[in-house]
C-alpha cells in the first residue's frame, strides 16, 4: 500500500466531492485497457482543470506516489495499467473544446474529448482533424497523443506528430510548461512536442493540445482491387503509392483474412484470391474522375484478378462490407488473440507475409493480417484458446519470432498501437543501448523522482 489517509486527505482539498474514487469495486475498471492486463490501483482522480492535474502531480512526489495517467483505456498494450498500484489520474472528466479558429486553422481541445467528438464539432465548420483510429467513437484526443495513434488517413494526412501546433502539459516532478506554436511556422529551441507526443505518459501529463486542422475534402471515391498474390499486390501498392495523388486510405488483406470471411460473411470475392487493396482518394470533384482512372491503370499489374469502382452510396457499403466482416470473424474464430501492429518497407510485405505463414505453420497457430499497406503498417493477429494447454506459451513464443521477422526485414515493432507493457521487453530489440540510455537521460529530465506511468515503453533495467 502506498497511499496514506494524509496523501487522501491532501488530494480531496484539491478536487471536489464525488472526483476521488478508493473504494476497490469503484477503482477495478480504472486497472485494465483493451489489452486485457489488469492492475488495481489504489485510488483513482478525476481532475476537470489543468491547476487541479498540476497540484495532483506535485502531491505525488511529495508523497513518492506512483501516477498512472489515463485516457479512455483503449490502448492494446497496457500502457494504463498501473503496475505499483498508486493513484490512476483519468483525464476523461478534461472533454472540452477550448476555442475552435478554423481561420487559422487549429482547435485547442482538452485531452478527455473523444476523437468523434472533435470531428463532429469540425464538420459544420468544413475541417477534420485527420487521426481517425478505429476506435474514434471512444478513444480520447490525449491517448492519440499519448500513443501517436493514427488509422488510415495517415498514408496520406499523417499521424498526430504531424497534426500538432503545440501543447500545454505538467511534467513529471510537476513544472508546467508550453511547447509549440500556433502557426504552421516555428523552430524557436527543441521541439518538444513531438518529442512528449507518442510517449506514453512517462514523460508529461497532457493538458490542452493546440491541433492542426485539414479543410474537408470536397469528394472522395472507393475502390477495390482484388490479387492472384501478394506480391502482385505489393506490386500494385508501389505503383499506387508512386501517382500524384496520394490515396488518403490503402487497405491491405492477406489470403488468411480473406478465407476466414468466406467462411463466416456472405461477401463476392473472385476465386484464387491471395490479397485485397481497399483504395480511397479524396479531393476536388472535378478532378476525381481522372484521379480515379489513373489509380486504375497503375493498379492493372499481372495478378489483378478483380477491380472495382463505387459510383454511389450503396457500392461504398458493398464494397467495404468485405473489410467489416473480418473483425467479427477473427472473434468467431478464436477465443483470444494477440493483435500486434508492425511496420515493414513496402517492398517488404511479401517477404512479411510469406515469413509469417511460415511460423503459422512451425507454432501450430493461424495468422490473419491486415492493416495499412501505403506506408507497410500490418496488423498481425496471432489467433489462440488460451484455455487449451500450451497455446498461450506457443503464441508467446512465437510472437518473438514475428518481432525478429520484422526487425529483419528493416521494420519497426509499432506503428501506431505503442510499446506499453505488452512489448516493452522487446524494445532492445530494435534499440541500441546508446538510444536507451539517452532515452531514459530524457526521462530522468521531466520526472526525477520516477513516479509517472512507471514499468511502461523502455524495459526495466
Amino acid at each position: 500500500m502506498t497511499i496514506s489517509p494524509e496523501f487522501l486527505a491532501r488530494l480531496r482539498q484539491v478536487l471536489p466531492i464525488g472526483a476521488i474514487h478508493t473504494d476497490p469495486a469503484d477503482c477495478w475498471a480504472y486497472g485494465y485497457d483493451n489489452s486485457k492486463r489488469h492492475a488495481l490501483p489504489e485510488a483513482v482522480a478525476f481532475p476537470t482543470r489543468h491547476d487541479q492535474v498540476l497540484s495532483i502531480v506535485r502531491l505525488c512526489n511529495e508523497y513518492r506516489i506512483p501516477l498512472t495517467p489515463r485516457g479512455r483505456g483503449t490502448g492494446t498494450t497496457g500502457a494504463v495499467v498501473p503496475l505499483q498500484g498508486g493513484l490512476t489520474m483519468s483525464l476523461e472528466r478534461m472533454n472540452q473544446i477550448v476555442e475552435l479558429a478554423p481561420d487559422n486553422r487549429f482547435a485547442v481541445v482538452e485531452p478527455g474529448l473523444t476523437n468523434q467528438a472533435l470531428q463532429d464539432a469540425l464538420k459544420p465548420l468544413g475541417f477534420f482533424w485527420p487521426p481517425d483510429p478505429t476506435s474514434a467513437a471512444y478513444c480520447s484526443i490525449g491517448g492519440n497523443l499519448a500513443y501517436n495513434s493514427a488509422g488510415p488517413r495517415a498514408v496520406k494526412y499523417g499521424t498526430p506528430r504531424d497534426n500538432i501546433f503545440g501543447l500545454r502539459a505538467v511534467t513529471g516532478d510537476g513544472r508546467e510548461l508550453r511547447t509549440g506554436v500556433y502557426t504552421s511556422k516555428g523552430v524557436v529551441g527543441l521541439d518538444l512536442t513531438r518529442l512528449i507526443v507518442g510517449s506514453e505518459g512517462t514523460l508529461a501529463v497532457i493538458t490542452e493540445a493546440t491541433l492542426k486542422l485539414t479543410p474537408l475534402a470536397e469528394a472522395m471515391r472507393t475502390m477495390r482491387a482484388v490479387y492472384a498474390s501478394v506480391d502482385a499486390a505489393t506490386r500494385a501498392i508501389a505503383r499506387v503509392m508512386a501517382q500524384p495523388l496520394t490515396p488518403c486510405a490503402l487497405e491491405f488483406m492477406d489470403a488468411n483474412a480473406i478465407e476466414m470471411i468466406r467462411q463466416y460473411a456472405d461477401v463476392a470475392l473472385p476465386t484464387g484470391a491471395g490479397a485485397l487493396l481497399m483504395i480511397e482518394v479524396d479531393g476536388p470533384a472535378s478532378g476525381l474522375d481522372a484521379a480515379v482512372a489513373n489509380i486504375g491503370q497503375t493498379a492493372t499489374v499481372e495478378g489483378l484478378l478483380d477491380f472495382r469502382i463505387a459510383h454511389n452510396k450503396e457500392e461504398i457499403e458493398a464494397l467495404w462490407r468485405t473489410r467489416k466482416a473480418l473483425s467479427p470473424a477473427l472473434r468467431k474464430v478464436a477465443p483470444g488473440k494477440i493483435n500486434e501492429d508492425v511496420v515493414v518497407p513496402v517492398s517488404e510485405l511479401p517477404a512479411l507475409i510469406n515469413g509469417l505463414n511460415r511460423l503459422s505453420q512451425t507454432y501450430g497457430l493461424r495468422i490473419v493480417n491486415f492493416g495499412h499497406a501505403g506506408n507497410g503498417n500490418i496488423h498481425v493477429n496471432l489467433l489462440l484458446d488460451p484455455a487449451q494447454a500450451g497455446q498461450q506459451e506457443k503464441a508467446d513464443e512465437c510472437l518473438g519470432a514475428v518481432f525478429d521477422l520484422v526487425l529483419g526485414l528493416r521494420g519497426t515493432l509499432s506503428g501506431e498501437h505503442g510499446i506499453g507493457l505488452v512489448k516493452r521487453d522487446y524494445v532492445s530489440r530494435e534499440l541500441d543501448a546508446v538510444s536507451m540510455d539517452l532515452m531514459r537521460a530524457i526521462q530522468r529530465q521531466f520526472d526525477p523522482n520516477g513516479i509517472l506511468n512507471q514499468g511502461k515503453m523502455l524495459p526495466n533495467i
